[in-house]
């Protein structure tokens, strides 16, 4: 890959990075869990990314872009031998993930909360066995769609990250965005769509907990879709 198109743009792909005021309980958790769970990606990675877990896991999945965390959460609980790494630039939506975490830890959720390409470019060379974009924002404006986190640039750095026969899982209700990220998959060329029927991408996820991105699209009358690519 080279180095322009491996060149970042964190401002491009998320919008602000505040909302609502954190509330007392949860400035708490962001100063007290966030730090012992935060990646340094100042440190060289480790050579078995595995050891960033403090408990044994044999799998590594990266979800950019948690939200609220719902998702994760349930994951990590759902899989306990895997390890999984969050990346959420919104500050509420870390909040919330990290109040959940009060309630209910997870010894194999490892956390980032910043861009997201800059993780993928400290990451060892494929040391991820899955990788989970749920719901982006579509930037739906045309003038807008150089910053959907889909592009070429990112699809290579999946396909560097991720170990031959690793998946690549996106869900969005935006039907252009889906078929945007069908034709962005097939051009960059690393990646095969793992359908055969439309019940392949109209179901969801096993053990798929639902999010409240997908809540609202269903109560507003958009119907989701869940592509797996898996990289050859």
């Amino acid at each position: 890959m080279t180095e322009e198109r491996r060149t970042r743009t964190a401002e491009a792909f998320f919008g602000r990075r505040h909302g609502k005021t954190i509330r007392p309980m949860q400035a708490a958790a962001l100063a007290d869990i966030l730090p012992r769970l935060r990646l340094d990606l100042s440190t060289q990675p480790p050579g078995d990314l595995k050891t960033i877990f403090p408990v044994v896991v044999d799998r590594i999945v990266l979800e950019i872009g948690f939200g609220g965390g719902e998702h994760l959460h349930h994951a990590a609980g759902a899989e306990p031998g895997a390890g999984f790494i969050g990346v959420e630039p919104f500050v509420n939506g870390m909040a919330s993930l990290l109040r959940m975490l009060e309630r209910e830890p997870r010894g194999n959720i490892r956390l980032y909360d910043d861009d997201a390409t800059a993780l993928l470019d400290w990451l060892p060379a494929g040391s991820l066995d899955r990788i989970d974009l749920f719901y982006p924002d579509p930037w739906p404006k045309k003038k807008h769609w150089k910053r959907r986190f889909v592009n070429r640039a990112n699809l290579d750095r999946f396909a560097r990250a991720l170990k031959r026969g690793g998946t690549f899982r996106f869900a969005s209700d935006i039907e252009h965005y889906v078929n945007w990220t069908l034709l962005e998959a097939a051009r960059q060329g690393d990646f095969v769509w793992q359908a055969g029927t439309p019940d392949d991408w109209r179901k969801p996820y096993a053990g798929w907990p639902g999010t409240r991105y997908e809540a609202k699209a269903l109560r507003e009358g958009r119907v989701p879709a869940y592509l797996t690519f898996e990289k050859r």
